[in-house]
């Protein structure tokens, strides 16, 4: 194996362990709020340096690649490389976000039963390891199959803001309470943003297609390819 095939192969792996931390770090900040174990929020806050220094070290690897100049599907690896690793990094920031406001709860009473935030988390974190899979496996149908399903996490995080909102309505007593909430639920709709972005970044590299902005979420026979990004 060339030293190329080697950077190559290790840029794919770090990129895979990184994923693996930021899925668990939302799972543990979801298990801190509903649990409210503090000790488990203020781990995962210091385990963000992790995520942060598998980015450093992806995007490290990634310029040093694209200085071989490399094969047009290689350049297409290495640059979506470097936009999934800056989208896990932000899944990671969320899980903290999460925590921030999960240790900040635990100093009141509970408001009300969580069903929906855990609902939303895991449907964000089932997205962001599908999105991943369709990367390993070289999928990007599994890949477009991901990015509809944001808008089901979308219409959850209104709909509980609008419950929230009636909350403080009827008992400014719970505002504080219930802002909290909704910033939780705000940062679970973001990761699931995130993972619809690295699912598009996939079909973009297996497609050379680019689905961003266009509303394109299924094969179209008649769309042109855009191999330029």
């Amino acid at each position: 194996m060339t030293h190329y095939s080697e950077e190559m192969n290790r840029l794919k792996e770090s990129l895979l362990a990184m994923a693996s931390h930021a899925e668990s770090a939302v799972a543990r900040a979801m298990r801190a709020l509903v649990d409210r174990d503090d000790a488990l929020a203020r781990q995962v806050q210091e385990d963000d340096n992790i995520l942060d220094q598998y980015e450093v070290e992806i995007d490290d690897i990634a310029i040093h690649l694209l200085t071989k100049a490399p094969l047009a599907t290689e350049l297409r690896l290495i640059t979506v490389a470097m936009k999934v690793s800056q989208n896990l990094e932000r899944v990671g920031d969320e899980a903290v976000t999460i925590t921030r406001r999960a240790i900040d709860l635990g100093t009141e009473p509970q408001l009300k039963p969580y069903v929906d935030l855990p609902r939303m988390a895991t449907m964000a974190n089932e997205m962001l390891r599908e999105a991943i899979t369709a990367f390993i496996n070289r999928d990007p149908e599994k890949a477009r199959a991901v990015v509809p399903r944001d808008k089901d996490v979308d219409n959850l995080n209104r709909q509980l803001h609008r419950e929230l909102s009636s909350y403080m309505v009827e008992r400014p007593s719970n505002i504080g309470r219930c802002l909290n909430l909704m910033v939780i639920s705000k940062a679970i709709e973001r990761i699931a943003d995130h993972a619809a972005n690295i699912a598009e970044e996939v079909v973009y590299l297996y497609e050379a297609k680019d689905i961003r902005h266009t509303g394109v979420k299924a094969n179209d026979s008649n769309e042109t390819e855009n191999p330029a990004r």
